[in-house]
Parts: structure tokens; sequence; C-alpha cells
């Protein structure tokens, strides 16, 4: 897989999460990564953990927290 693939799917999964009302609560960055953790509003909603290895998905989702955590649209891939 290519290095644009890996982000695509990272970047994918985050922008998923992000449109289904989940929320990013925390990020933690060590040497394998980033660890970002995401809860929902909703109660009952389990929260989602997403390790991030790629160097552009973790400034993809450091730009959502700046950003106030909500993609514009739908980021269209060419698969």
């Amino acid at each position: 897989m290519s290095a644009f693939d890996e982000f695509d799917q990272e970047r994918q999964e985050i922008d998923a999460l992000l449109l289904q009302g989940y929320s990013i609560v925390s990020i933690e960055e060590d040497l394998d990564g980033a660890r970002v953790k995401f809860i929902h509003s909703s109660p009952g909603r389990v929260p989602v953990e997403l390790q991030l290895l790629t160097a552009d998905a973790r400034k993809h989702v450091t730009t959502a927290v700046l950003s106030g955590q909500r993609p514009a649209a739908p980021i269209e891939t060419h698969t």
C-alpha cells in the first residue's frame, strides 16, 4: 500500500467518526504514531480509539480539532 493510500484510509476513518457525531477528546503521541480517542455525545455509545501511523493523518486530526471537529464536506477518493 502506498503512503497516500495509508493516509487516505486513516483520514476516512477520522472523517467517518466525526460525521457520526463523535468528538475528539484526547490525542496521545509517541514513537509509534498517535492514539486518538473519540467519544459520542449520546449516552450508551462506546468510545472509539484510533491508532494513527501516518504523519499526514496526525496533521489531519489536529486540523479537525482546530477547525471545530467537523469536516467541511465528504472528500471523494479515487480508488
